[in-house]
């Protein structure tokens, strides 16, 4: 369980902090559950989640392990995925978005940049999906 202050990355929504928490009765039944209480850094919203959500919910990375994956960029041997079905291209971009690993997607950007300048080299249009995933 997250303490109040604490960041983590929240579902899509990015960088969040736990404000804190609330019981909330479920509807129909007389049980209540609790609740976290999010705030999104970037968004003027608060989210109510509960606490045992199915939802990805993880803590952020460190400023060392931010740094050591920085450091790292250059050594990844991140291959670049050619795919001309777009449904599949989309698939395989997703699913690795969809780890929620840090090194993972570091992989994944980087594959993506040596892709668009191998394209650019051979004088070849860097696709829309591609684009939109990097």
């Amino acid at each position: 369980m997250f303490q109040i202050g604490e960041k983590i990355i929240y579902g899509s929504n990015g960088v969040c902090v736990i404000e804190g928490f609330k019981n909330i009765e479920v509807p129909h039944t007389m049980e209540e559950k609790v609740y976290y209480i999010i705030k999104p850094m970037f968004q003027e919203c608060r989210i109510s989640a509960p606490v045992d959500t199915k939802m990805f919910m993880r803590p952020i990375i460190s400023v060392e392990e931010a740094q050591a994956l920085i450091d790292g960029l250059a050594d990844l041997d991140a291959q670049p995925y050619f795919n001309n079905a777009l449904r599949q291209l989309q698939d395989y971009y997703e699913k690795r978005i969809a780890t929620h690993d840090c090194n993972e997607l570091a992989s994944m950007l980087v594959a993506l940049y040596r892709k668009r300048e191998q394209m650019l080299s051979q004088k070849r249009k860097f696709g829309a999906i591609d684009e939109r995933y990097m």
